[in-house]
């Protein structure tokens, strides 16, 4: 029988050794590739006022919140869903006086109201990069490059960049961002690839965007077949950024695998201009997520900007479970100075409380690979 103080709310749990601590150093890996990269790290706090954090990109955010009364303020708080619109934040208030670009990296925890069916838990964590002050094609391939290299140097084998373009279809159907049913599911629609839904839902614009969803592929490819399907003015300015990112990417992560899905939106909630997914070998879902957003408190004015998320939990299944840990045994009569001099070669230390008769046995039952006996580490 479990211990009903063992027991946790759906979607959430604990995370034990040696996997919490491989995900806390591989977080350190991650946020230390983007310090190289010029990102300065911030650390928002987990919980805001209501009307802050669900404002600008956090809007689009509101139906995964939670929210609860703050018994100090009797305001409404929230509880953080994406930690990007709090970057947005900082970099409007705190740091608008920095000089535009402004690099910022972070790591957090996040909880959900809801899970889905790739990542049923509600509450994991992000480590990202969001570059804000830029409207430049060089920012979109920068905020690419940086992770995809981070994620490589950390071991992730079969990368792949699947751009979008949220801005597309709402440039051919206006109404499609609207908050009305019909809308909702002709979006929907479009994100499940349904060709008789959607000549069902717009029979006047099917033609076109049935061309739209079978033009999915290989970025070159896509944007080929692009060029020759007759689009409005403001889609074919839509497609613009893609077909300037190819060309720094190509310089930048030639042997990177880059696809296009032009109407593809699902997930990018408050994203309106090029995004992008990022996918692993034999991995099921997003490894990292990111795009073009407004950086604004209103959700209209603001600055421009891109960013990227890395899902932690994503992250961890693709690197698989982590060597186990060197672990030497320290009887009693070990000195200070001997713990010290082994730490210093890399062991992690565990040391004896009691006299134990049998050493050997000690550390096997404590978990350690090794034991100290005479001057020198033997393995179990």
């Amino acid at each position: 029988m479990i211990d009903s103080a063992a027991l946790l709310p759906s979607g959430l749990r604990d995370t034990l050794p040696p996997e919490a601590e491989h995900e806390a150093m591989v977080t350190g890996w991650l946020l230390a590739a983007f310090r190289q990269n010029g990102y300065r790290q911030v650390s928002p706090p987990m919980v805001e006022f209501e009307a802050s954090l669900l404002t600008g990109p956090g809007a689009a955010m509101a139906h995964r919140t939670f929210r609860l009364v703050d018994p100090a303020s009797q305001r409404t708080l929230a509880v953080r869903a994406d930690i990007t619109p709090q970057i947005a934040r900082i970099a409007a208030t705190r740091l608008s006086q920095w000089p535009r670009p402004v690099r910022l990296s972070y790591n957090g925890t996040v909880l959900r109201v809801t899970g889905d069916q790739l990542r049923p838990d509600r509450q994991f964590r992000q480590a990202g990069i969001e570059l804000i002050g830029s409207e430049s094609v060089a920012a979109d391939a920068e905020v690419i490059t940086v992770p995809v290299e981070a994620l490589r140097s950390l071991g992730v084998e079969g990368l792949t960049v699947d751009l979008s373009l949220p801005s597309l279809a709402p440039a051919i159907i206006p109404g499609l961002t609207s908050g009305e049913p019909a809308a909702a599911e002709l979006r929907e629609a479009l994100n499940r690839k349904d060709l008789a839904s959607v000549e069902r839902l717009a029979p006047a614009q099917a033609r076109l965007l049935n061309e739209l969803i079978l033009a999915a592929g290989p970025a070159a490819q896509t944007l080929e077949r692009l060029g020759s399907l007759d689009l409005p003015a403001a889609a074919q300015v839509a497609c613009e950024p893609a077909k300037l990112l190819l060309p720094r990417l190509a310089q930048s992560l030639p042997d990177i695998v880059v696809t296009l899905d032009p109407i593809e939106h699902r997930g990018f909630e408050y994203h309106n201009g090029i995004s992008f997914s990022l996918f692993a070998r034999g991995l099921h879902g997003e490894l990292g997520r990111g795009g073009r957003y407004v950086a604004s408190l209103s959700g209209s004015a603001g600055e421009t900007a891109t960013g990227v998320t890395i899902y932690m939990d994503m992250l961890m299944r693709a690197l698989g479970e982590s060597e186990p840990a060197a672990c030497l045994y320290l009887p009693t009569d070990a000195t200070p100075a001997e713990r010290r001099a082994r730490q210093a070669e890399g062991w992690m230390v565990v040391a004896g409380l009691e006299p134990v008769t049998d050493p050997a046995a000690e550390a096997r039952r404590m978990g350690c690979s090794h034991y100290w006996r005479a001057g020198e580490a033997v393995a179990i």
